[in-house]
């Protein structure tokens, strides 16, 4: 059996605790600037079906973002 003694084993760990550190940084960013895409056009779906059934009242032109 070969081997690549201890600074192979050590090379092999540092890379690895890298990998998994930024497989856990991605992990973070991709929910981190993903969620908003789903959560404010759902508020807006759900925002627009009351509006349809009547359970709330239509929205003015004043309560509207004219920005």
């Amino acid at each position: 059996m070969e081997t690549h003694g201890p600074l192979g084993t050590l090379w092999v760990s540092f890379g690895l605790i890298a990998f998994y550190i930024a497989l856990i940084w991605l992990n973070s960013l991709l929910g981190f600037f993903l969620t908003p895409l789903f959560t404010i056009p759902g508020t807006w779906l759900l925002d627009w079906f009351k509006r349809r059934r009547g359970q709330t009242p239509q929205a003015t032109d004043t309560e509207t973002y004219q920005g």
